[in-house]
């Protein structure tokens, strides 16, 4: 009877784990004695593998994302070898410090005595054993930096015209045509198009910019940017362009 109510409990518990949000997974953290600060967002919380063992050795700053598949963990029992070898037992642990306006791609464990420094990213997969510093966007196991914000702020300036432009020949194509295309298919690539008018008429870009912005930014002063494209029909006519090129091309 107290097996089958132990088992009971325990799937409730795990149903209860499985539909926990970002915020209860943080309040969990902080009652545990983990310092977190603002705008902390765990994508999956259930798949997130926080050591609990050592909280006050975990610390994390402010506006970081993190996404499925993340692990934090304080010390290595590596150290069991040395039980039946030496005849001893010795420590292991370390802190983890994570700074503020962070970006954590899938799969990414960080080791006890790292410090990922602020405005920095790391990419999926990586095992991050030394720190990073502010700044830099790391990737590997072990993760390294491959370059600094900035240049990877610059690449992607450069390279989301191409990709924008990819993305909309393969949907029309998949659509049957640039005319089954509308504005609201493009909820990353507006910010190469979107003028103010087009975002005060159209209710649904207009939701997905600002969840985009986050009020961090004036958004006529965002709008009024220079951009590549004037307005959304523009930007359609680059896409008919890049179309016609591609069929010159295979013919």
């Amino acid at each position: 009877m107290r097996s089958v109510l132990y088992h009971i409990k325990s799937l409730l518990k795990r149903a209860w784990l499985i539909g926990e949000t970002s915020e209860d997974y943080v309040k969990r953290l902080r009652n545990h004695g983990i310092r977190i600060g603002k705008n902390v967002n765990f994508r999956f919380p259930y798949h997130t593998n926080i050591d609990m063992t050592r909280p006050c050795l975990i610390e994390f700053g402010d506006n970081i994302d993190i996404n499925d598949n993340f692990t934090v963990m304080t010390h290595d029992f590596g150290t069991f070898v040395f039980r039946e070898k030496y005849g001893d037992f010795v420590n292991c642990s370390g802190k983890v410090s994570i700074g503020s306006n962070i970006v954590i791609g899938r799969d990414v464990t960080i080791l006890k005595g790292v410090t990922i420094g602020d405005n920095s990213i790391i990419g999926l997969g990586s095992i991050v054993s030394k720190s990073i510093p502010s700044n830099s966007v790391a990737v590997g196991s072990p993760a390294h930096v491959i370059c600094s914000i900035d240049e990877y702020y610059q690449k992607r300036k450069t390279l989301q015209v191409e990709e924008a432009l990819e993305y909309g020949c393969e949907l029309a194509n998949f659509k049957g045509g640039l005319d089954m295309l509308s504005i609201s298919d493009f909820t990353e690539e507006w910010t190469l198009f979107l003028s103010e008018e087009e975002y005060n008429l159209n209710k649904s870009i207009r939701r997905e910019v600002d969840s985009r912005l986050k009020g961090k930014v004036d958004i006529a002063e965002y709008l009024n940017r220079p951009r590549p494209y004037s307005f959304y029909n523009e930007f359609i006519e680059a896409i008919r362009l890049v179309l016609k090129k591609t069929k010159q091309n295979n013919l």
